[in-house]
């Protein structure tokens, strides 16, 4: 289904098995100002993307046959169209399997309808400045890769590279003190809880993937053993 508005709003593709919860979304984000089209599965949301380029979606992760993980990580292996996931799974695991996959955000169910835009307006800020390309202000330099630390904006030789908020987060907190080891506590508030610090590691592993040649003899992102993590610039 879609919903018509200007066609100069972002257009998202909201994909969720249950018809009452996908027409309610897809209605409040037609009222929020989006553009909005709904897909009943993971097979209609690929047809779907096939014939039209989508700002962002929102994809439920229980849905029969191809669920939204899997759906998330195949599709990250080709776009970098922002992701959403929505979940009636609220455990640490749960978020941390989400994150893995490349969503760059994850929601869980029941959630206040002003929580989802308020989400989806943040990623798809940061969406936007990574795609205004990179500029020499405040950033940091490592090997082919530039960090603009108040936009949060990761390039490679001036390619923007996709990085999830959680991963954007986790740089520009590295950046903004780079060469110097940051602990697990400064780069999250609940980190002493072992789950907060499990998606500390989730996030670093990412992007190692992203940055480095060799992510297990890492040049750039480097663990101080007792210390935390340091973001190693040129």
């Amino acid at each position: 289904m879609d919903y018509a508005v200007s066609e100069t709003e972002p257009h998202i593709l909201v994909i969720d098995d249950d018809k009452r919860l996908r027409d309610l979304i897809g209605r409040y984000l037609t009222e929020q100002g989006y553009r909005v089209t709904t897909a009943v599965d993971s097979a209609d949301a690929r047809a779907k993307l096939a014939g039209i380029t989508f700002d962002m979606l929102v994809v439920d992760i229980m849905m029969p046959g191809e669920n939204g993980l899997d759906l998330t990580r195949s599709l990250r292996e080709k776009t970098l169209v922002p992701i959403l996931l929505l979940t009636a799974m609220g455990e640490a695991s749960d978020r941390i399997n989400g994150l893995e996959t490349g969503a760059d955000d994850y929601l869980v169910k029941p959630f206040e309808p002003r929580e989802l835009v308020l989400r989806i307006n943040a990623i798809l800020k940061r969406a936007r400045q990574r795609a205004d390309g990179p500029t020499a202000v405040g950033a940091v330099k490592f090997g082919a890769f530039v960090f603009e630390i108040e936009r949060r904006r990761l390039f490679k030789a001036g390619e923007p590279i996709h990085l999830t908020d959680a991963e954007s987060e986790l740089l520009f907190q590295l950046a903004r003190r780079a060469g110097e080891p940051v602990s697990r506590e400064a780069l999250s508030p609940q980190s002493e809880e072992t789950s907060e610090s499990r998606q500390i590691d989730v996030q670093m592993t990412r992007l190692r993937r992203k940055i480095e040649d060799d992510p297990r003899f890492p040049r750039y992102l480097q663990t101080v053993r007792g210390r935390g993590y340091v973001l190693q610039p040129d």
